[in-house]
This record gives structure tokens, C-alpha cells and sequence, in this order.
């Protein structure tokens, strides 16, 4: 059985208000920073054998002090990046509001694709073959809100489509197990080490 320790990057200046998708530069807040912090603090002690983190400059942050607490040296995954937005990528959020095709890719993430981006199933199945691809016993994965939440999903066999069901906060630890044949979900959107 390998537990992965599903970490969401910590905050940054344009959350909840800028679709910033895999756009470069989006590093993290003085308050993201802390959570990072916080989160290293919370991971230690829970046997991890290795460090994932996506490329995005917020996750490779979020993930450094994790690293530094461990002991452990940070993988850059692809399979754990950002959706790719394509066209929306840096756009407001209150500008994709009018957008029908916004509204069909909210209604319909399974197979509905931003223009010129991938579809959240698509982002589900590459963020799932990661995991299971890897040996350890026990591993740390630093992604986004929306791969972790398509992770979760994935493995209560439940459409990508039900995303709005699931709260993956900034710096949340969200706990699953897979072995041959299956897997479950341990926990959800842990944020007590931030308080």
C-alpha cells in the first residue's frame, strides 16, 4: 500500500481572483510563505519517503521548507502541474463569468476543454498514473486545489464533474491510500496546523 499526502500549494497575491493556471511568476504571499512553514511543521514525523512537488513556482516554494524539515530532495512531477487553462490562463475570474463555454467547462470538467487548455479529466487521469507509478510506502504531493480535488474523486469513483463538491483550501493536507486494485481516502482538506 503507498499513502500519499496530497499538499495544496500555499497563498498568493492573485488567489480567487485571477485564473492563473500555469501562467510563470505566480510565487507565493508573505501569508503562503508562513503556511509553508506551518506545513512542514505538520508533515514531520509521518515517514515520507519522498517529495513531489508540480513545476509551478508556488508549489516548488511550498514544497522547499517541506524539503528542508525532512530531509528529503523535491521531484519536479509533471503529471501534479496546474490545469492547463490555455486561453483563460491569467484572465479575471469576473471577466469568464459571461463566457459560455466557462460555464460548460464548470458544468462538465470531465470532457469540456478551455479553449486551447485540457479538460480536468485529462488532468485526473496524468496526476493518478503519477501516483501509481511510484514505490514508496509513504510520499508528499504538492499540487493545486483542482488536481488534488480530481485525485479525490478519482478514487471515490466519482465524475471530475462533482469538483464544486470538495473544498481543497490553500496549504490543506488531504491523505489517500492506493494498493493494487484500489484505494481510499483517508482524509479531506486538513487545515488545522494553520490555525
Amino acid at each position: 500500500m503507498t499513502r500519499v499526502i496530497l499538499v495544496r500549494h500555499g497563498s498568493h497575491d492573485r488567489l480567487n481572483r485571477i485564473l492563473c493556471g500555469r501562467m510563470p511568476g505566480v510565487s507565493l504571499g508573505a501569508q503562503g510563505r508562513n503556511e509553508a512553514d506551518r506545513l512542514a511543521e505538520a508533515l514531520r514525523g509521518r515517514g515520507a519517503g519522498a517529495l513531489l512537488s508540480s513545476p509551478r513556482a508556488r508549489t516548488r516554494e511550498t514544497a522547499a521548507p517541506i524539503a528542508a524539515a525532512l530531509g528529503l530532495a523535491v521531484s519536479e512531477e509533471p503529471g501534479l502541474d496546474e490545469l492547463d487553462f490555455g486561453d483563460w490562463t491569467g484572465r479575471a475570474l469576473p471577466d469568464l463569468a459571461g463566457d459560455p463555454a466557462w460555464r460548460a467547462w464548470n458544468t462538465h470538467r470531465a470532457d469540456h476543454r478551455p479553449p486551447g487548455g485540457e479538460s480536468m479529466g485529462e488532468a485526473q487521469a496524468r496526476a493518478l498514473a503519477t501516483l501509481l507509478a511510484r514505490p514508496e510506502e509513504c510520499l508528499i504531493a504538492v499540487s493545486h486545489g483542482d488536481v488534488i480535488r480530481a485525485v479525490l474523486l478519482g478514487i471515490l469513483g466519482l465524475s471530475v464533474s462533482a469538483y464544486d463538491r470538495l473544498v481543497v483550501e490553500p496549504a490543506s493536507i488531504s491523505v489517500v491510500e492506493f494498493w493494487p486494485g484500489g484505494g481510499r481516502v483517508c482524509s479531506v482538506n486538513g487545515t488545522a496546523h494553520l490555525r
